[in-house]
C-alpha cells in the first residue's frame, strides 16, 4: 500500500479481503458463543469462495487480455495483485485453522467432541460402516485417474479426496515387467453433498460426538478400493475453485432464458482460479494433480488444513444445545399495524416502516396474499432478485394470478448464484400465466420494488413498498433491511414508471421522487452533497450520514473529499468494501467510517442529508459502487412521514454510538475496534432490537 501523500483511494480487492476478515474477527471473539463461532467460519469460507469464483477470476482475465490493467486497477499490474492478494488468502487461511483448532478445543470441553477416523471406537465404527454401506456408498463417485486420457471435471461446489494407491509390486496379479505408472495408482473420490457433512454418532453418555463426512469415507476407503492389491494408501482433501462468468452465445434462436440457462451449465467448466490442498499431501501427489489439472502460477494455490469447504460449517448441527448459540430475538410487530385485519386499509391512512428482521417480514407476505384475494386489486408488478427457496413471495403471487389479477414479475435471471433457482421459478410462474420480464442488455435489475392497482370508488388507487432488501423469507431472518409500505401517489406513481422502463427501455422516464439508476442516481446523490457544501460554505450545520454495504465509487468518494474539505461532517457506517479513507488533514478530515459485523448482516441502505436543520432520509437499493449506479436498475426513495424520517435518523445514531462489534475503517487495514474509553458497552443490534420492543410497548400501553 502507498502511503497516504501518495494515494486516495484503498485498494477494492485488498478493502473486500479486509471485510472478510472482519468475519474471521467474529469467530476469533471469545465473547461469540461456540456454535455461532463455527457459523462465522463458515460464513468466511463462502465469503472467500465467491471472491475467488467472482473478482478473483476477473482480474485473472486482465492478465490475459490485451488491456490497461494497470490504469483499471489503479497502478498495480493484475500478476502483482494475484500474488498479493495470495498472500493475504494463504495468512488468513492459516488463521481460520487456528481459529478451528481453538474453537474445537473448547466444544470438548462442553462435551461436544468432533472425531477423526482415527479416533473412534468399535460401538461407533460398527454404526458408521452401516452408515456409510446404507446412505454413503451409493452417492459416492470414485475415478481412477492414470489411464485417462483427460482428467476429469472436478466441481467447484464439491470437494474431494486425492488418493494415492501404492500397489504390492510382489503380488501375483502383477508379473516381474511392472510399468513405473502400475506401482502407483491415484483416484479422486467426491465427496457427496447431498448428504450432511456433520455425522452425528450415537452415545450413551452426556458427550456428543460429530464426525465428518470426509472422515467417514476414509474410515470406508478399503470398502471402495478392495478390488486393488495395494500395500498402502493415503488420502488428502483437495478443493477447485473455477471463473464464474457468464458467457452469452449470440444465437438469435434462442430466448434469454434458454442462453442464461446455457451460460450457467458452461460455468461448471469454467477455468480453475484456486487450487486447496491439504498440506500434508505428498510432493509426488501434489504434482500429479497440478500437471494433469493444468494449474500453474497464475492461479491461486493455497496449502490448507485437513478438510475444505469449511462453508458447511454455516450448518453445523445444533445438538440441542442452545445455550451455545446467540439468544434469538423473536421478530416484532409493528406497531400500529395488524397481521390480523387489512393491511391495506392501514397503509391508506399512513406510510409504515419494516425493520427486519427486529420487525416481522411477514408483513410483506400478508401484503401480498390480501392483494391475491382482494376482489378490488387488479394487478400486481413486483421486481424479484433472490428468492427462499420456498418462496411464500412466489406463491402469494401465483395465488393472486389464479385470482384473475394481472400479475407482472420483473426476475432476474443473472442474480449471482441464483440463476439456476431464478429461472426454475420463472418457469414456474409463466405456467401459471404471470407475465415475466427478464430484464435488459447490459443491465442488472437489483431495486426492491412493488406496486398493486386497486379500483376504488371507479378509480385506480396504488398500494406499495419499496425495499433495501430482497423479497427473500429466509434471508429476512438474517439480513438487516429496510421496507416503506406506501400509498403515496407521487412515489407509486413514479414506482410505476420504472415497469413501463421494464418494458420499453429505450424510453428513459422522469422521476419526480425517485432516484432510479443508471439514469439519475449518480447526479441526484452529487446534488445533495452539493447543497451540504454550500450549507457549510455559508458558516451553516451541514452533515451527511450514510449507511451502505461497500463504497467503492471512486467520483462519489472525491464528492465526499469535496464536501469534508469544505467542512462537511460525514459519518459513514459500510460493513464491507470501503476504498475512502477517512481522518487524513487535508483530504478527509471530517469524515469517520466505522464497520459493524455482528451475529445480523448489515444490509439496510440509509442515506440522511442535513439539509439546513430540516433532514432529508433516503432509502435505497444502492450502494455508492460503480455498478449500482451506472450499471444496474436501482431505486431510492425518499422518506416523507415525519416519524418514519425520525425513526430511521435514530436508528442510524443507534448503530453510530456501537462500540462492541464496531471496527474503524483505515488505510493500513488493520480492522482496529472502536474504542470503548470509560462508555459501556453498546451492542448496536441488541439496541436496535430493545428500540423496537420499547416503541411497540409504548403504542401498546396507549391502546
Amino acid at each position: 500500500m502507498n502511503n497516504i501523500s501518495q494515494t486516495k483511494y484503498i485498494d477494492r480487492e485488498k478493502s473486500w479481503l479486509t471485510f472478510n476478515a472482519r468475519v474471521l474477527q467474529e469467530a476469533a471473539d471469545e465473547s461469540v458463543p461456540l456454535l455461532d463461532r463455527l457459523r462465522f467460519l463458515g460464513i468466511f469460507s463462502n465469503n472467500l469462495d465467491e471472491f475467488f469464483r467472482v473478482r478473483y477470476a476477473a482480474i485473472r482475465r486482465m492478465r490475459f487480455e490485451n488491456i490497461d490493467d494497470e490504469k483499471i486497477l489503479g497502478g498495480i499490474t493484475a500478476d502483482k495483485l494475484l500474488k498479493e492478494i495470495t498472500e493475504i488468502v494463504i495468512e488468513h487461511q492459516s488463521e481460520s485453522l487456528r481459529i478451528l483448532s481453538e474453537i474445537e478445543q473448547k466444544l470438548e470441553k462442553e462435551n461436544i467432541y468432533i472425531l477423526n477416523e482415527k479416533q473412534i471406537s468399535r460401538e461407533q465404527g460398527n454404526f458408521i460402516r452401516d452408515f456409510f454401506i446404507q446412505k454413503v456408498s451409493p452417492a459416492v463417485v470414485t475415478i481412477m485417474l492414470n489411464n485417462l486420457d483427460s482428467f476429469p471435471l472436478l466441481k467447484d461446489t464439491s470437494g474431494y479426496l486425492a488418493v494415492k494407491l501404492v500397489m504390492n509390486t510382489s503380488s501375483e496379479a502383477l508379473n516381474n515387467n511392472v510399468n513405473e505408472e502400475d506401482k502407483i495408482r491415484y483416484a479422486v473420490v467426491e465427496i457427496p453433498s447431498t448428504i450432511n457433512r456433520f455425522v452425528v454418532l450415537p452415545s450413551n453418555s452426556e458427550k456428543q460426538y460429530i464426525i465428518l463426512l470426509d472422515d467417514v469415507i476414509r474410515l470406508n476407503l478399503n470398502y471402495i478400493f478392495n478390488i486393488f492389491d495395494y500395500k498402502s494408501m493415503s488420502a488428502h482433501m483437495i478443493k477447485i475453485t473455477r471463473d464464474a462468468q457468464l458467457d452469452f452465445d449470440s444465437d438469435l434462436s434462442k430466448s434469454f432464458i434458454e442462453k442464461v440457462s446455457d451460460s450457467v451449465k458452461e460455468r461448471r467448466v469454467g477455468e480453475p482460479v484456486r487450487f486447496v490442498y491439504d498440506q500434508a499431501i505428498e510432493d509426488d501427489t501434489l504434482a500429479f494433480f497440478l500437471n494433469r489439472m493444468e494449474i500453474d502460477s497464475s492461479d491461486s494455490i493455497i496449502p490448507g488444513g485437513r478438510y475444505h469447504n469449511r462453508r458447511d460449517y454455516m450448518s453445523f448441527p445444533n445438538l440441542g444445545r442452545y445455550d451455545l448459540l446467540y439468544k434469538q430475538n423473536p421478530p416484532l410487530s409493528i406497531p400500529g399495524l395488524d397481521l390480523e385485519g387489512s393491511i391495506l386499509e392501514k397503509i391508506k391512512q399512513k406510510d409504515y416502516l419494516l425493520n427486519a428482521p427486529y420487525q416481522s417480514f411477514s408483513y410483506i407476505i400478508k401484503f401480498l396474499r390480501e392483494a391475491a384475494l382482494d376482489p378490488k386489486v387488479v394487478s400486481i408488478k413486483i421486481t424479484l432478485y433472490r428468492l427462499a427457496k420456498n418462496s411464500q413471495i412466489v406463491s402469494s403471487l401465483i395465488n393472486a394470478a389464479k385470482n384473475g389479477k394481472k400479475v407482472t414479475v420483473q426476475i432476474e435471471l443473472q442474480a449471482r448464484f441464483d440463476e439456476a433457482s431464478n429461472i426454475s421459478y420463472a418457469e414456474q410462474m409463466q405456467t401459471e400465466g404471470i407475465d415475466l420480464i427478464f430484464g435488459m442488455k447490459g443491465l442488472k435489475v437489483h431495486s426492491k420494488i412493488c406496486v398493486i392497482e386497486r379500483v376504488e370508488e371507479k378509480k385506480v388507487k396504488r398500494y406499495g413498498f419499496i425495499s433495501t432488501g430482497n423479497f427473500n423469507e429466509n434471508s429476512a431472518r438474517i439480513y438487516t433491511d429496510i421496507t416503506l409500505f406506501t400509498a403515496n401517489t407521487s412515489i407509486l406513481k413514479d414506482v410505476s414508471k420504472v415497469f413501463d422502463f421494464f418494458e420499453i427501455n429505450y424510453k428513459i422516464h422522469r422521476y419526480k421522487h425517485l432516484f432510479v439508476s443508471p439514469h439519475y442516481t449518480r447526479s441526484k446523490f452529487v446534488k445533495l452533497i452539493d447543497r451540504e457544501i454550500v450549507s457549510a460554505q455559508l458558516g451553516k450545520k451541514a452533515f451527511i450520514k450514510l449507511k451502505m454495504n461497500s463504497l467503492s465509487d471512486f467520483k462519489m468518494i472525491d464528492k465526499l473529499y469535496e464536501a469534508s474539505n469544505a467542512g462537511v461532517k460525514i459519518k459513514l457506517i459500510i460493513r464491507g468494501i470501503c476504498c475512502l479513507i477517512p481522518g487524513v488533514k487535508g483530504m478527509s478530515e471530517n469524515i469517520e467510517a466505522i464497520s459493524i459485523v455482528d451475529n445480523y448482516l448489515e444490509h439496510s441502505r440509509l442515506y440522511i442529508f442535513g439539509n439546513q436543520g430540516n433532514p432529508e432520509v433516503y432509502i435505497s437499493s444502492a450502494d455508492f459502487m460503480t455498478r449500482n449506479i451506472d450499471a444496474r436498475v436501482e431505486v431510492t426513495c425518499p422518506i416523507y412521514d415525519k416519524n418514519i424520517k425520525e425513526e430511521l435518523i435514530e436508528t442510524f445514531e443507534i448503530g453510530w454510538r456501537a462500540n462492541v462489534k464496531a471496527r474503524l475503517h483505515s488505510e493500513d487495514l488493520k480492522n482496529k475496534y472502536r474504542k470503548r474509553g470509560d462508555e459501556k458497552p453498546y451492542r448496536a443490534q441488541l439496541e436496535m432490537y430493545n428500540y423496537y420492543r420499547n416503541m411497540l410497548e409504548v403504542t401498546t400501553s396507549k391502546l
